[in-house]
């Protein structure tokens, strides 16, 4: 009797987890749901009273206004490159980093790495002028020359790449990550000759995959979705963002074309939530990891 009242009790409270998850899910999936309804909705049920979560009429009128809107492919084209050539990167670059805090030994190496913390709580906007400044007077670039007198880096993907090569949060979740293998994959990789980077790169890089997903998903959905630091760089529409490009949905200061922007903005978020499916494998093993 006890044992039945005891898995009764065990089957109440994760049904009711199950339940609140599920609750949680639908609150933050909602947005999205009421967006890609928006999208197929004409604009006459679009803004009616009470509002109608299935649309009466289904119509793709908007997806074919927003495509022909602007020229997609191009934004397309620059956000991917530039977010997949910062992404790897960092990905790179952070492992390197994280590696040589959490296995070298170094003069210094602890207050680095508090400096690199430190950097972590600079909010963006307080180095916005510095690197606007970097950008626009970058030597030889634009017209400069040593000191300046052109355009720099401005309208290249230059601009959109470089002050985002690295981030201290890469550097630091790698970090974090290396220190939790065992060092004695790296002493027999040692006895059997291997170099330093062969260590890193043959035997620590590949146990890292949990952290590694775990970057890819930042700075890929970092990057596909920033706006503001490319609407300070970039004015030559051959060179916008996708996010730039929903900007040619708003027609004036205070009118907005709500149906085709609704549409445009759920082909935007597709490539994220692919790479969020390819990820997940590792992603979600990165608690089970950290906990063996």
């Amino acid at each position: 009797m006890n044992k039945k009242k005891k898995n009764l009790k065990q089957f109440s409270r994760t049904t009711g987890l199950y339940l609140l998850m599920a609750a949680i899910a639908v609150i933050m999936l909602w947005p999205f749901i009421w967006m890609m309804v928006t999208s197929f909705k004409p604009n006459t049920e679009m803004f009616s009273y009470p509002p109608t979560i299935i649309p009466n009429e289904l119509t793709f009128d908007h997806y074919v206004q927003a495509w022909r809107a602007a020229p997609w492919e191009r934004f397309f084209l620059n956000t991917t490159f530039v977010a997949v050539v910062i992404t790897f990167s960092s990905l790179l670059l952070s492992a390197l980093t994280g590696y040589a805090f959490a296995r070298l030994e170094f003069p210094g190496r602890n207050f680095l790495f508090i400096l690199l913390l430190a950097s972590m709580m600079i909010p963006f906007e307080v180095m916005l002028i510095p690197l606007y400044l970097i950008i626009v007077n970058f030597p030889f670039a634009g017209g400069n020359d040593l000191w300046g007198g052109g355009t720099g880096l401005l309208n290249t993907y230059s601009a959109l790449i470089v002050p985002r090569l690295l981030f201290p949060f890469g550097v630091f979740l790698m970090r974090q990550f290396f220190l939790t293998l065992p060092k004695s994959l790296e002493d027999a990789a040692r006895i059997d000759g291997c170099s330093e980077f062969g260590i890193f790169w043959r035997v620590m890089f590949p146990l890292i995959k949990p952290a590694s997903a775990t970057l890819v998903v930042f700075v890929f959905s970092m990057i596909w979705d920033d706006f503001f630091w490319p609407l300070i760089v970039i004015n030559d529409q051959s060179m916008m963002p996708v996010q730039l490009g929903l900007q040619s949905f708003q027609t004036s200061q205070y009118t907005t074309d709500w149906g085709p922007l609704m549409a445009a903005t759920v082909w935007v978020t597709i490539p994220i939530i692919i790479v969020f499916i390819f990820a997940q494998k590792y992603f979600m093993n990165i608690n089970v990891q950290s906990d063996k």
